[in-house]
């Protein structure tokens, strides 16, 4: 016993005081770590990072207030959207869905024709002068809603392009849905879409030779066509939508 006692404290006698001070600063990092993988945030925008393959459903699981069970949804359903943001849709409305009916504007009829995710949520995210559209109001909360429907507009056309065109394309055989695909140049990102403006890079230089000025059109977000837009208390990064529609207009 009597060893084990000098022992304990011999170990307390060589502790470190806990007088001592932590000092955590943003402008430090680990010594052999890149310089800006512990950089301090400068930008407050949103982004998204959808970890494999684009076309695979998300893994949505809900439970059940009758019996609790786990029950598993698609990001298509008509209350993800009030079940994921339930501060921007809270009497639960439906949101988009894949039975939407097209409406004929000069008669107000329904239609056989569906609506796509993508007219749907390009409609909701409109400005109009006389409807006080409460989305644009929500900042960061609208960021990251409009990248999650992105996403979901971006599953529906892959999903689209390798079951519906497949099926097409094979005249309904069942056994040829679902393999691999090419997506065509009309997807933006695809091999063949960034090959065609290679080629047609190339073809301006064949016809009027190499080029000699290289002019770069960036947005500024002081612009007037987006700050006479923006709501009280609004900031450019608020509302990417009125930035991307100013700079493609400038653009074209």
């Amino acid at each position: 016993m009597s060893v084990m006692v000098r022992l304990f404290k011999t170990a307390l006698d060589t502790m470190h005081s806990d007088v001592h001070k932590i000092i955590i600063s943003a402008d430090k990092r680990p010594t052999g770590s890149h310089a800006r993988q512990f950089n301090a945030p400068t930008i407050n925008e949103v982004a998204v990072v959808i970890v494999g393959e684009n076309v695979e459903s998300r893994d949505i699981v809900l439970k059940r207030r009758d019996d609790g069970q786990l029950q598993r949804v698609y990001e298509t359903h008509r209350s993800y959207d009030a079940l994921q943001y339930p501060l921007m849709f809270c009497r639960g409305e439906n949101r988009y869905h894949f039975n939407i009916e097209m409406v004929n504007p000069t008669t107000g009829e329904e239609t056989i024709k569906k609506v796509s995710s993508m007219n749907f949520y390009a409609y909701r995210l409109m400005i109009r002068l006389d409807v006080d559209n409460h989305l644009l109001r929500y900042r960061s909360l609208f960021q990251q809603y409009c990248v999650d429907m992105y996403v979901k507009v971006e599953t529906e056309r892959l999903n689209f392009i390798r079951d519906m065109r497949d099926a097409i394309a094979t005249e309904g055989h069942a056994a040829s849905i679902g393999c691999l695909t090419i997506l065509p140049a009309t997807y933006v990102g695809s091999p063949r879409h960034m090959h065609e403006y290679a080629q047609d890079a190339m073809t301006y230089v064949r016809n009027y030779g190499r080029p000699d000025l290289f002019i770069t059109l960036i947005c500024n977000p002081k612009w007037p066509e987006i700050t006479n837009r923006l709501l009280p208390g609004q900031t450019s990064s608020d509302r990417p939508d009125i930035t991307a529609r100013v700079f493609k207009q400038k653009y074209l």
